[in-house]
Parts: C-alpha cells; structure tokens; sequence
C-alpha cells in the first residue's frame, strides 16, 4: 500500500504506533500525533480523525519484472539489514495474524492471496488461483467496468478501469510473449495494450492509459475482516491452479530486506 503524505496541503511524516487494528497496522504522523489505519487509510484518532490519505497506485512484482518494465528505476536503500525475513513462515502456516480472524468465511483458505479491489464503496477479492486460471477477467463491480489482469510467474496482479472517453472496452489476451511483454486487444477498436502499465501502444487509442482500480494484494482473512460484505470471484479453477496459488504465496516471501527506523533521523 503507497499512500500520499500530503494532508490539507501540509506535508507530513509517518511512524509505526505499536498498535493494531484487526492484524493492520496503525501509523501516526509526526505533526499532529493522530492515529492511522494502514488498511483503511484514514485517520481513527486524533486532530485529523475522519481524514483519508490519497491512494497512489503501486504494483507488487518482482525484481526482474520492474527492472525489465523500468530500467532505470531507482531504488530505496536504507540503513540497516536484515539476513532473513523473520515472517517467513507466517506467509506459509495457517496462522490469522496476531489477533486471529474477524470474519471467518470458509469461501477460500484464510491464507489464500488474493486481489481486492475498491471501487465506489464497493469491494471484490480475486483469488490467485482463479486469476491464474483465467489471466484476464473482464468484470464489473458497483456498476463499473473492472479489467483484472495476473501474471503468475511474478505474481502481479492488477485492476484496471476499462472505460475510455465514455465507451468501456473488453478485452482479450494477444497471442505472444508473456510476463512483461503481455499484450491485451480490445475487441472495440483492436487497440493493442500493455497489460502491466495499460497504455495503448498501438492502434486507434495509441496513448491512452487505463485508470488504475485501487486495489491491493492481500490474504483471504484479512481482506474479508476489513470487507465483510466483499464480493469474491468465482472462477474456474482446478486443484493444479490452487497449488500453484500457494507456491506463489511462498515465493513472495522476502529473501533478504532492509529496514530503516521509524522514529526520526541520526
């Protein structure tokens, strides 16, 4: 989750407050000591209680696909480094977090990785597994028309508006490489696009972009504790996609990381 740090105008900086809401985080700002909640972005106590951080779209993926899609990234590298991720086998058990699960729904395995998705107060969750059965899956969420796109070999998962200068468009998957060279068609105007940034590349939209959905990766149990009147896809999958869900669920656990602290500068 990226958010904005722009507040009413005023820049403001964050730390970890120690607590938890239903497994989340909570953060504070330095300026004002209000309380915030990772998962809802909004401030729960305090001056700016009520107040919601702006949403700034981020893509979960590995290493090798961002430097492919931006070669010329730049990259964080903060002081201090830690040779294992200590959670590594949390990400594998059956464990609901700290505080156990809110909202126990036997639709998928508590752990199971899914994409949400917001949209008008609404909320979807797509399973891995599902996505990796179908790639792309043209839907529609709160009356909106919602593109969702997974890659498996990295674990990307992305949603998308389909809806361009008024008109909403369906998309297919185009015949050729994959990974971050994925090519999508629309079927109204054969407009080719890129599945992981959704710019048209070639055709009669040539340089339009697909609105990001804000949307998140996030285990099946935490999704539904914070949406517990969320709408899950039901796809088509078969028990080979489930476990491949699950190997991708384990290879998404940090090999190594660097962790800077919260609590100002030295």
């Amino acid at each position: 989750m990226v958010y904005g740090r722009i507040i009413n105008g005023t820049e403001h900086t964050f730390g970890v407050s120690g607590k938890l809401i239903m497994n989340a985080l909570v953060m504070y700002d330095h300026q004002t000591d209000t309380l915030w909640s990772q998962f809802m972005r909004e401030a729960v106590k305090g001056e700016l209680a009520g107040t919601e951080l702006e949403v700034i779209p981020v893509t979960q993926t590995t290493w090798q696909a961002w430097k492919e899609l931006h070669p010329d990234t730049i990259v964080l590298d903060k002081n201090g480094r830690y040779g294992f991720d200590t959670y590594r086998g949390y990400y594998q058990d059956s464990r609901a977090g700290v505080l156990g699960a809110s909202q126990d729904d036997d639709r998928l395995n508590r752990k199971e990785l899914v994409l949400g998705v917001e949209i008008e107060g609404r909320s979807k969750a797509y399973s891995f597994a599902d996505l990796e059965s179908e790639v792309i899956v043209n839907d529609t969420i709160a009356g909106q028309d919602a593109l969702v796109y997974f890659d498996a070999d990295s674990g990307t998962a992305l949603a998308f508006d389909r809806m361009i200068e008024g008109a909403s468009l369906t998309f297919r998957l185009e015949d050729g490489p994959g990974g971050v060279q994925t090519v999508l068609v629309d079927e109204e105007t054969n407009t080719r696009w890129s599945a992981f940034t959704g710019v048209a590349i070639e055709g009669e939209l040539k340089g339009e972009i697909l609105e990001r959905a804000v949307s998140h990766l996030s285990f099946w149990f935490a999704w539904k504790d914070w949406n517990p009147d969320t709408e899950l896809y039901q796809g088509q999958c078969d028990s080979s996609q489930i476990e491949r869900a699950q190997s991708i669920r384990s290879s998404l656990a940090p090999r190594a990381f660097r962790l800077g602290s919260n609590f100002g500068s030295s």
